[in-house]
């Protein structure tokens, strides 16, 4: 009897802001499975469950993990930070067992994005159209994410930025900035949201000339404005249009 595989959203961590289909199918799975970080982010509110975790770099094992543990008929819940399908474990999920030539059940269960999570705190920057890009080139080529960037700034598009730097990445940022800088003027509002939702919560709104004087790190989320971003009553806004 084959079991099943849930890839599950938990939004920034905190169980008030993971969907009641997330808490559900994990009260519902035999083993959870996740990166260290996350699976002790959901310990507190499933003590009774089996808990698997393991480090960064490691999800093509951790999604061999679940298929075999489903194969031998259990229910699992993969974990995933934010959504999964968002730089999540759901497309490498998918892309397993249809390598694996499985017929085990994989159902995506969604959750609140980083960059939904930030924008909430900030006010409302994602108003109108705004795309999503992360700086980490570990699986990425650094020229493509430069050209998304230049790409993102013609088209005066707002830009969430996840992985904006790490310890060994520190000039991505920097060249990030200088991009926009080319299409956006130095005074467009930047939002700057480190753990969202979470204990060490940090919400900073500064503008792009500022940004890089910020402590940045792989927990931070930036939104970086557009042309029609502004700051109203201390809130990052991009406005749509609407006659006020």
């Amino acid at each position: 009897m084959q079991g099943k595989i849930y890839v599950v959203g938990t939004g920034p961590g905190d169980k008030d802001f993971i969907c009641p289909q997330a808490i559900s199918v994990m009260n519902a799975s035999d083993v959870i499975v996740g990166y260290k970080t996350y699976i002790e982010l959901v310990k507190p509110f499933m003590p009774n469950k089996e808990l698997l975790s393991s480090g960064m770099k490691k999800e093509v094992d951790r999604c061999l993990e679940v298929l075999r543990l489903a194969e031998e008929g259990k229910t699992v819940s993969l974990i995933s930070s934010g959504d999964p399908g968002v730089y999540g474990m759901a497309g490498i999920m998918i892309e397993v067992v249809a390598e694996k030539k499985s017929e085990v059940q994989v159902e995506i269960v969604p959750g609140i994005s980083a960059a939904s999570s930030a924008a909430s705190l900030l006010g409302a920057p994602l108003m109108n159209d705004y795309v999503v890009i992360s700086l980490s080139d570990l699986l990425t080529p650094w020229e493509l994410i430069v050209k998304r960037l230049n790409a993102a700034g013609m088209g005066d598009f707002v830009v969430s930025m996840y992985n904006p730097r790490s310890k060994t990445r520190i000039r991505h940022l920097e060249v990030a900035v200088e991009t926009l800088l080319k299409y956006q003027s130095s005074d467009t509002p930047v939002g700057i949201v480190k753990h969202a939702m979470r204990e060490k919560q940090e919400v900073i709104i500064t503008d792009l000339n500022r940004v890089l004087d910020q402590d940045i790190d792989m927990f931070t989320t930036v939104i970086v404005g557009n042309s029609q971003t502004k700051v109203i009553n201390g809130k990052m806004v991009t406005r749509r249009g609407y006659k006020v």
